[in-house]
């Protein structure tokens, strides 16, 4: 969606590179998540923390709490 938008055309390897960063950066999120509530190496408690997480954040941000 960004490269179509800024009307830009990526190779197949920046494209694999951006997904594989942005791969890394779910994994190691998930992990710290599950880690920090007491389930370390469960990725679906870590996951949904740190989409919790993101979620409360946005919206204190936004003053809605």
């Amino acid at each position: 969606m960004q490269q179509n938008s800024a009307r830009q055309s990526w190779s197949f390897e920046k494209v694999d590179a951006k997904l594989h960063d942005i791969m890394r950066d779910i994994h190691d999120t998930s992990l710290d998540a599950a880690a920090r509530y007491g389930h370390e190496g469960n990725y679906v408690v870590g996951a949904n923390a740190a989409g919790f997480e993101m979620v409360a954040e946005a919206m204190i941000a936004q003053g809605v709490i």
